[in-house]
Formats: structure tokens, sequence, C-alpha cells
């Protein structure tokens, strides 16, 4: 991949948000047909993540990725009308109030994008239930009129992946395409969002993705602002959708489950191969800022899924130290359980207020660390050190080479670099402050690592 121009997502911490969840709204929206859109009288729930703006700053984050907010029919997957706020959270107002007091913080805003499909309610979808082949939308989705559905439509439709409760979308089809994009430009202009991440990228035609890619082009070169495209990816599909003109970036499950397995089995080859394949030598993404993140609104959450407790800050600390774009799940800070065989509603919680906690701490050390230094934002990656409990490697970019030592054993740790294979210690002799606690080490040939620990070194 060639390496694209930086922009504003390379340095971003990002804070992850379901409103629906934290906002405490109902699991279901109203089903009332006498209002076209089925919505009840908007109630304002999403005024209260304002609350947590404060939370946010002290945490270090300066960009918000919200999963849906539009009118949806229960989780905000399955889209009714992507051109209002969902009235379970409030009114475009609302909303637009939120946003507002985001951007007033330094806080971008990026929104979820649900293009693939749409909800039963979906008032295309609605028209084509009442009046069938007559309906002006029959094109907007993919039907058999000879079939019947498991609701008794009378016809049958695709369905993503078989889930028929989220109907797909024709995106051949111009008319759905200019409504789609419609919705993007009012976004863009009452809500002044930063970017769209892109659900199930994975089952978006490329070409739909490019065409994207130019229209939000061109509504940034009209605002003056760039307007990132993040690609919900599961799969090695890296070369396949990001460029320059298609996604800026996409979800790292690669290195997602690297992290909580490595750690787990006390393996850390298992990370080790993925940071390499991704961004070594030759990386497969080694010019691309990818979407980072140790658990999210589909996962277990990352305090469940580690079985030690203590190597919950080893994993943040990789997630901030790592090359990419770190993205923190609400609540999770502070070490929030949720366990996905449980539901989904487990793992989106409504939460009154925030809560700071040691973790918390720690992560908002790593922030500030990735903040003030650029090597971490954006330099180099090279390991240096490795066997089964044990990673080390540097990230060097202006000027600078930050040495990040990872102990995962339930004992201290001595790194003796020797041979040809410890090659990559060679010229590292000398002075070091911990970043994260301003102490000072001398590396003179062999380093010793705290048990259960992660620390950022920097050259004095």
């Amino acid at each position: 991949m060639k390496r694209r121009t930086e922009m504003w997502f390379d340095d971003a911490v990002f804070y992850q948000i379901y409103p629906l969840g934290l906002c405490g709204a109902p699991a279901e929206n109203s089903w009332d047909w006498s209002v076209w859109n089925g919505a009840a009288r908007p109630v304002n729930r999403i005024s209260r993540i304002s609350d947590w703006i404060p939370h946010m700053q002290r945490l270090g984050i300066n960009a918000v990725y919200f999963s849906p907010v539009f009118q949806s029919d229960r989780h905000g997957y399955d889209t009714r009308d992507y051109y209002t706020i969902d009235s379970r959270l409030g009114s475009n107002e609302d909303f637009a109030a939120v946003c507002r007091a985001l951007h007033d913080a330094g806080i971008r805003v990026v929104l979820d994008g649900v293009f693939n499909h749409t909800g039963r309610g979906f008032w295309a979808f609605r028209d084509v239930q009442q009046h069938r082949r007559q309906s002006a939308y029959r094109d907007w989705f993919f039907i058999d009129w000879d079939g019947n559905s498991d609701s008794n439509d009378g016809f049958r439709y695709e369905g993503w992946e078989g889930h028929y409760d989220l109907v797909k979308l024709n995106l051949e089809n111009s008319a759905v395409q200019e409504h789609l994009f419609g919705a993007v430009r009012k976004w863009v202009d009452m809500f002044d969002i930063d970017g769209i991440r892109l659900d199930v990228a994975y089952s978006l035609p490329v070409w739909f993705i490019q065409k994207l890619r130019a229209y939000t082009d061109s509504l940034g070169r009209e605002k003056g602002r760039e307007i990132v495209l993040i690609g919900e990816l599961i799969k090695d599909q890296y070369a396949e959708f990001i460029g320059q003109d298609r996604l800026h970036s996409c979800t790292d499950y690669e290195c997602y489950k690297g992290i909580y397995s490595s750690l787990n089995d006390t393996n850390m080859f298992e990370i080790a191969y993925s940071l390499n394949r991704l961004f070594g030598d030759g990386g497969l993404c080694r010019n691309t800022a990818l979407f980072n993140f140790v658990d999210n609104h589909d996962v277990e959450r990352i305090a469940g899924i580690l079985r030690n407790p203590a190597h919950i800050p080893l994993a943040y600390g990789l997630l901030f130290a790592m090359p990419g774009t770190p993205c923190v799940y609400y609540g999770s800070e502070w070490g929030i359980r949720g366990k996905k065989s449980d539901g989904d509603n487990t793992l989106r919680p409504a939460l009154e207020h925030p809560e700071w906690t040691e973790l918390t701490d720690m992560i908002a050390g790593f922030a500030r660390c990735r903040r003030e230094n650029q090597a971490l934002r954006s330099g180099s990656y090279r390991q240096l050190f490795l066997t089964n409990g044990q990673l080390m490697f540097s990230r060097s970019g202006g000027g600078t080479e930050i040495i990040i030592a990872l102990n995962a054993s339930g004992t201290p740790y001595t790194v003796q670099p020797g041979g040809q294979s410890y090659a990559h210690f060679d010229g590292l002799y000398g002075t070091y402050r911990n970043l994260l606690t301003g102490e000072t080490h001398r590396y003179d040939g062999s380093v010793t690592l705290p048990q259960e620990s992660v620390v950022y070194l920097v050259r004095t």
C-alpha cells in the first residue's frame, strides 16, 4: 500500500459510544405507523452524552465513534430513516447540540453508516409491503415475487447473511445511491461529522465505496476539512478495500484477537506475528493507520475475556503503543464486564455516569504518551525481543525511538540480549526515561521487567 497523506485520524484517540445502550433507550422502537417512519415523540436521552465530555477529555480522547443513532426498529443497525435521529434518543436538534459540544471540546465525531441493509420498518420497504409490484421502491431491494418470507409478506427478499430483519439494499440502483448520499450530505451539514464508519464494509461492493469516497472527499473540500471513511473488515482484505480512492482505514480484528489470545495463552508469538505481518518491514499495512481496539459492541469486554485481571493494563499498553489508531469502548476504561453469550444488550449497557479507577488512570497515561510522542502515533515498527511471555519492540519517528517492553509472566524477567538473534539491541545502550512514570533506567546489556508490566522507554 502506498503511504497516504497524514490526516487527523492518525493522531486520534477514539472513544466508542453505543448511544441506544449508554442512554438507556427502550429495546424496541414504536411500531405506530400513523407516523410515516413509525417514530414516537422524541425523548431527549442523547444529551446526557454531553455530561461525559469532561471524562473523555481527562482520558485523552479527541474523537468519538457513535454506533447507530438514526431511526431504527431495535438495535440501530436495522435502519428505518437515515435522515432522522432515533426518537428514543431525541431529535436532530438534540443530537446537533451534542455534536457542537463535542466539537467545542476539540473532539471529532464519526457516525456509523449502515448502507448495506435496512430494517423491515424502513419506509421504502414498508411501501413495497403495501403496494407490492406497484411500489416505486420495488427495485430498491432484491425481491422474488414468486416466493414468500417467514413474515408472510407475500414475497421473498434477500437479507444480510440470512438475517431477514435486515433487508439488503440494491446499491446498484441510482435512486438508492442518491438517497444514501443525500443522508451523508445532511449528516455533514447538520452535525458537522468528521467521518463515517461503514458497517459490514466487507459486504459492500468496492465500486460503491469508491463512489462514496469521491463524494465525501468533495464534501470535505467544500467544508474545508477531512472526512474519514473507516470500514468494518473482519478478514484479511486490506489491499482490496483500503486505498487513495476507497477506505482510509479499517477495523483491525487480527490484532484484537492477537492481544487477548497472546495474554491468555502466555504466547506473545501470536501478537508479534500479526504486528510484523501488518507493520514490519514490507508489512501489509505499514503505511496505513488501522482502527485498533481491545473490545467493542460486538464482542466480549476485555475485562471478561482476559483470565488474569493483571493483564488488562497490558492489553491497553499494547493498544496505545502499536501502529494504528486506538479506540476505547465506553465503560471498559474502568473494567466493566459483558459476555457475548449473555446477549448483545449486556455488551451495550446503560450507564448513568463515568467512573475513574486505577485502570482509567493508566489508560489516560498511555493516551498522554501517545499524544506527546509522534513516534507512538505514526512511527515505524521494529521487533526487538520475543519469548512466550515477553515482547519488546520500538517505534521510531520524528527523530525519536521509543522502546515498548511487556512482561506478561507472573515473575520479573531480565532481558539479556546476546548473539545475532538479538542484533536489534545493538546501539541501544544508554539512559532511558520511563514515559509513564518519569523514572530513568540505564541499559548496559540487560534490562529487568517487573512482573505483569508494560513500559514505554525513550532515550534521554
